[in-house]
């Protein structure tokens, strides 16, 4: 594939009449990388695919692609001129055209023994050869999924651009499909935008993960920095299904109402902070008169999650193996046992 070159975007603001879309948004991606652009609905990620692809036009700031600049206060390149493929939630095939037909229309007026080995060496690779004289309406989802992106890869685009490319597969072909593209997307040394809203498909999918939220990036970074180590406590509520814990700075650790965590911070002693729990951090026991309770459980296949009510009326939740059943009302002891240093908040932001 085409050596990609780096795509940044600067203070880019756009305003949908009194609504700020996208404010001041700034961000980087390397050449064959794929970033995961991850935020709940809303909240601006399809408009900034559209300010890249060209569809809008930003009110501020500068979009560029290596040296090239698409969009600033002087310049606008329009779509057809960038160099950027996109892939819609609905396909957007044409119903008329085969499978080849369809990917083939990536080659624009390209033909000749060249472009036709290329076609084949594309429909090898997203593996619909053998439907290759198909039409859309013959084929499954995730199939007509694998065209839109065979189609916008065959002109070898600098940048390619997924708008939530999944949501209308069903969970087990969503799964599949992730695997799927991203195997094709390290394959085609592809560099990438892969917009979602599910955790888990944007920590797969990307090199890099960025989460947003009104308009705006709130964190960067590698899949694991983002879900470890979240600077703000939207990213840890939003990235990981995180409990928020009370906890008070004391000189032996953090103080809880089930127990001290012997965690230091930097914060002044008698300060209150909130301790960000995962299921995998909490640990329980039936134990009889216990203020604390079980309030309901729900069987996952491998394992249970407990959902817990402490004294103060808070809730936790508590992940197990599948062979430890307890009925909802158990009295339980319950503390936390982290494997690791866990992330605490002050004022909504991260603080060590």
């Amino acid at each position: 594939m085409t050596t990609t070159p780096s795509l940044v975007l600067n203070q880019v603001s756009k305003r949908f009449g009194t609504h700020a879309a996208v404010q001041d948004l700034s961000l980087q991606l390397d050449p064959e990388k794929v970033l995961a652009l991850i935020g709940p609905s809303g909240c601006g990620k399809t408009t900034v695919l559209r300010l890249i692809a060209g569809f809008e036009r930003p009110d501020s700031g500068s979009i560029s692609l290596g040296e090239r600049v698409l969009a600033d206060s002087y310049t606008f390149v329009p779509p057809e001129e960038r160099g950027i493929g996109m892939v819609f939630q609905d396909h957007a095939l044409f119903p008329h055209l085969t499978v080849a037909q369809n990917v083939a229309f990536g080659l624009a007026k390209r033909a000749g023994p060249s472009a036709e080995m290329e076609l084949k060496s594309m429909l090898t690779l997203v593996g619909l050869d053998r439907r290759a004289q198909r039409y859309p309406h013959e084929l499954s989802g995730g199939e007509r999924q694998r065209v839109a992106l065979a189609r916008a890869l065959m002109p070898h685009p600098y940048l390619l651009l997924l708008d939530e490319p999944f949501s209308n597969l069903d969970a087990d072909l969503r799964v599949k499909m992730r695997e799927e593209v991203r195997v094709i997307l390290r394959a085609t040394q592809a560099t990438a935008i892969f917009v979602t809203h599910d955790q888990e498909e944007a920590l797969y999918i990307g090199d890099h993960v960025a989460v947003m939220n009104e308009g705006r990036i709130l964190q960067t970074g590698l899949p694991e920095e983002i879900f470890h180590r979240p600077q703000l406590r939207f990213v840890a509520e939003f990235m990981g299904n995180t409990d928020f814990l009370p906890a008070e700075v004391t000189a032996q650790g953090l103080r809880t109402e089930i127990g001290t965590l012997p965690q230091r911070l930097s914060a002044p002693l008698g300060v209150q902070v909130l301790v960000a729990l995962r299921a995998d951090d909490v640990q329980f026991e039936p134990q009889a008169n216990s203020p604390s309770m079980i309030l309901a459980r729900r069987f996952q296949g491998m394992q249970h999650m407990y959902r817990l009510r402490l004294p103060s009326g808070r809730l936790l939740h508590a992940q197990t193996t599948h062979t430890r059943i307890y009925p909802p009302g158990t009295p339980v002891r319950v503390w936390i046992e982290p494997a690791h240093d866990l992330v605490c908040f002050l004022d909504g932001k991260a603080v060590s």
